[in-house]
């Protein structure tokens, strides 16, 4: 261990494990509600990657959730407070924010493996993830729009890119999920393995990256990263988007139809 050692001590929602040399496992770790993001975990979500980037320690990161299922989104009572507060609605968006831009700009790899539901700000960085590992029947969704919010996060900046416009104007439009096959098929994640092998498959990888020249391997990440730095306009666009909703009446409806475990019914006559 270096003299330069980073301690991950104050973390309390995210929890860590070192199961190989040089490599760190971040872990969503609240299985008994799927995995959901208090508000407290988004930020550290949004802080960790720096934290990855300056430690000697550490030449690849792996990120997963415990249990069964990878990330459920944000706890409901987080959305509830943006919806009210502009203060904490402005400290999550810049969160929010953070978390696409430092996962793209950790020197590190970052590596995601996907089990079971994927949602939110967890699914975010899984996305902007240098190399993705689905189980067969994960399910990825984007969420955004039937909460009654623009699809913002992570979305805009980067689905277009794996899989095309079409299929990103789909499912980003519709909210319909996808499964960790589909997903391989169409290029939103790089390889799918039967569920419960993620992790498995993920380490793997992970062990292959520790062994390449750290110095080509993190000069690669950066060079292909600014496919993603490009469109940097569109995805601050469309986060901006995301949180002026959070201010207006669909969403109301959204986080009431969560609440009361129904279909939304949303004003079909927008003034817009």
């Amino acid at each position: 261990m270096s003299d330069d050692y980073v301690s991950y001590k104050n973390y309390d929602g995210l929890k860590f494990v070192r199961p190989g040399p040089r490599i760190l496992e971040v872990v969503f770790d609240n299985p008994r509600q799927m995995n959901a993001l208090s508000g407290p975990t988004h930020s550290e979500l949004a802080d960790v990657w720096r934290d990855i980037d300056r430690d000697p320690d550490i030449s690849v990161a792996l990120l997963r959730g415990a249990g069964d299922h990878f990330a459920a989104g944000a706890d409901i009572s987080v959305v509830e407070k943006m919806t009210e507060d502009w203060q904490f609605r402005n400290q999550v968006w810049k969160e929010a924010r953070d978390i696409v831009y430092n996962v793209i700009n950790c020197s590190k790899p970052v590596v995601a493996a996907i089990e079971g539901v994927a949602v939110g700000a967890g699914l975010a960085a899984a996305m902007v993830a240098d190399i993705t590992v689905a189980g067969r029947t994960a399910r990825i969704i984007d969420g955004h729009t039937r909460l009654g919010v623009a699809a913002g996060d992570h979305s805009a900046i980067v689905w277009p890119l794996l899989c095309g416009m079409a299929k990103a104007k789909y499912y980003l439009l519709t909210c319909e999920k996808v499964s960790g096959e589909e997903a391989e098929r169409m290029g939103l994640v790089s390889l799918c393995v039967d569920d419960g092998k993620a992790r498995e498959r993920a380490l793997e990888v992970c062990a292959t990256l520790v062994d390449l020249p750290p110095a080509a391997t993190r000069f690669t990440k950066y060079a292909l990263n600014n496919w993603l730095r490009m469109a940097g306009p569109t995805f601050d666009a469309s986060l901006a988007l995301e949180f002026m909703g959070f201010s207006g009446p669909e969403v109301k409806e959204g986080v009431a139809a969560m609440r009361e475990k129904r279909k939304p019914e949303f004003d079909p006559e927008s003034p817009l």
